[in-house]
Formats: structure tokens, sequence, C-alpha cells
């Protein structure tokens, strides 16, 4: 097969979707990679490095597009990208469909295969290719949320973990998941006040048992989260309804319960966001002010940090990508139901059920899309 990594054009995304390590990984199973002239080259991986994996380097993503059988990237295809795709051809990366219409009109129009990082399963229930990007989020969000509060960035000028004689930071973190836990380690690392809400009894249970009293478990419910809106520094929005759109958990209302200066940040802005005032944001813009509480709503956290993050992911998305090689996506899918979870749009077709419910197509499964 004939793999295509482009380079990504989302505002401030240093990522690529294959490391030189990867391109050789599929080179040994005796496909053809490759690779958009220094689609790598600002973290590090250079076309030295892909050529000596056995890529080949191409000037251009139009290049790339017309001739790979199956493109590999990271973030979502833009508008100029899904005009690029073509029937039969594998789409391979983060989708995000549910809270993006035109997205999902531009996939359905170009009859690809479309299969999402962020809905592939695993054994014990989890998301695997959604897993490391969160890992890299949750703990990022703690910095970007530090970084925020300082009063020249428009915060209330709170440090988190204090200083002797002068309290630490309260930061509410909604939501036990990978993002979550990542949060609260880094929160409780900086010696920070934190507590997690979410509503499921076994993961606060789990929760508990892991770090004690270093952290205040909450079953979440409206009440919980006015009350502790109260008295937060920092709110970590860190929900996920799997390939659906995010609940709306923190009303514009409710911004009045907070102190000025306090920042919210929404780790799930790629699914729509968990509060009601959020917006997409970049890394060249991160913030914005909504009644005096500062939001950061980046929709590409992990690449900021790009160069941990593309190996992270590799590690992941790798040998999904060598199953999709070796046997083609109809049989590779077919094959493994959790590489089937991901399959998200199929030859116009939808195949993933929220994201139907959500945007109002005809939900269509994904066996028997392929059948």
């Amino acid at each position: 097969m004939l793999i295509g990594v482009p380079k990504e054009i989302k505002n401030h995304e240093y990522r690529i979707g294959l490391t030189p390590a990867g391109a050789r990984e599929l080179v040994q199973h005796g496909h053809q990679v490759i690779v958009q002239n220094d689609g790598g080259k600002s973290i590090g991986l250079t076309n030295d490095l892909y050529e000596k994996a056995g890529a080949r380097i191409v000037d251009t993503a139009e290049e790339i597009f017309a001739k790979a059988e199956m493109i590999i990237k990271v973030k979502e295809p833009q508008a100029v990208e899904c005009q690029m795709l073509r029937e039969g051809q594998i789409l391979y990366t983060y989708l995000h469909l549910a809270p993006d219409p035109e997205q999902t009109a531009g996939l359905v129009k170009s009859g690809c295969t479309a299969i999402a990082y962020e809905t592939v399963t695993d054994r014990k229930g989890g998301l695997p290719l959604l897993a490391p990007m969160s890992e890299v989020a949750g703990r990022m969000s703690i910095q970007a949320g530090a970084h925020a509060l300082e009063r020249a960035q428009g915060g209330s000028g709170v440090l988190l973990g204090g200083v002797p004689g002068v309290k630490p930071a309260n930061v509410m973190v909604i939501g036990g998941g990978v993002v979550g836990i990542n949060a609260a380690r880094m929160a409780m690392g900086m010696n920070a006040r934190v507590t997690i809400l979410d509503r499921s009894l076994d993961r606060l249970k789990y929760l508990d048992e892991l770090y004690g009293d270093r952290i205040t478990t909450l079953y979440s419910t409206a009440d919980a989260i006015e009350e502790t809106l109260r008295y937060a520094d920092l709110v970590i929005g860190a929900v996920l309804i799997p390939g659906a759109a995010a609940p709306k958990l923190v009303t514009r209302a409710q911004l009045a319960l907070m102190k000025p200066g306090s920042v919210l940040v929404d780790v799930a802005i790629d699914q729509g966001g968990c509060f009601e005032t959020s917006k997409a944001t970049t890394h060249q813009n991160p913030t914005y002010e909504v009644d005096g509480i500062i939001h950061y709503c980046v929709a590409n956290m992990p690449g900021g940090v790009a160069r941990t993050s593309t190996f992270a992911l590799t590690n992941a998305t790798l040998p999904f990508a060598v199953q999709l090689a070796n046997k083609g996506a109809k049989r590779a899918l077919l094959d493994d139901t959790h590489l089937l979870n991901g399959l998200n749009v199929h030859a116009g077709q939808i195949t993933y059920e929220a994201v139907a419910r959500d945007l109002g197509y005809t939900y269509v499964p994904a066996a028997k899309a392929l059948g």
C-alpha cells in the first residue's frame, strides 16, 4: 500500500502523523511511505531521517492526496484537504465530527473511508488512540491554567501552589477520566488543592484509593458543580462522551458564582466544549474573557508540545496503521471490532451512531456499510 503523510496545516499545529520509526515499520512490512517536504522539521524530524527510514519526500500535499491509498494525519482535515480526498481512500486521523457539520459533510461528499482515532476502542473499554493525547492535554491544562491565572494574562494573580503563609489555589476538575486524572496529578504536584467531580462512583472510589486525602472527590451534580465553582480558581473541563458532542456542564449564568479572574480550561473543546461560553481558540490567541472569567479553549492543546505528542501518538496508532496497510481497510476493519469502532464515515455513509444522532444523518452500522 502507498501511505501518505502530509504536513499539518491547522493553526500552530506542529505534530506529524508518523515518526521516522513508524515509517520504517511500514516499509519493513512491504509498503511505500511518502512524506511531505519538511513535514516534521519544526520538531526535529527532518527529511533525512524519513529518507533513512525508507520513506520518500514529496513537495506538496496535493501530490500526497492524489497518490496515497491511505492518509495518516493528526488533526481533522481542513476544508482544502477534504476537497482532495477521494472515494475509496483511507483517512486515518482524529476527526471529532459531532460538533463539526462542515467537516462531516466534506467527508461524506468525498466518499472516503474515515477512521477516527478518538473512537477506536480496546478490550478494556478504553480509547487507546485518544489516551496519549488526553494524557498530554490533561497535564498541559494545568500549566496553561496556571499561566492564565497570572495577573498580566488577565487572571486573578493566584499562584497554584501558594507559598508558606499563603494558601494555595483551588483546582476543580470536571471528569475523572484520562484527562482529569492527569490534570489532577499535575495540580497536586504543584501543591494546589484539587477537587474531582465524576458521575462514576467506581471511578471516584478508584481515585480516592489512589490519592487519599490529597484530593477531594465529589459525585457530579448541578448542585456540586455550583458549590465548587464558588471557590475554584482554576476549572478544568475534562468530560468525554465518545464520539458525541460534550455536554454543557457550566452555564454562562453560573460564571457569576466564580471569583473574578478565575480560569476555565476546556479540554473538551474538540467535541464542542463542556462550558456554555466556550469557543475554540488557537495557540496564537489562546484565551478570551467572558463576564470576568478567563477562558482557555485551544482545540489542539497537545500541538503545543508537538515533539512529545508526535512520538506518543505514533506509539499508539502504528499497530492499527500496519493492520490497515497489510490487509486493506475492509478486511482490517471486519477482522478487528475495536478498529471497526473507529470507522465514522464510509462511502458517503455515517457509521458512528453518536455522530449521526448529533448531526441528523441516517446511521448505518459500520459492518453493514462495509458489507
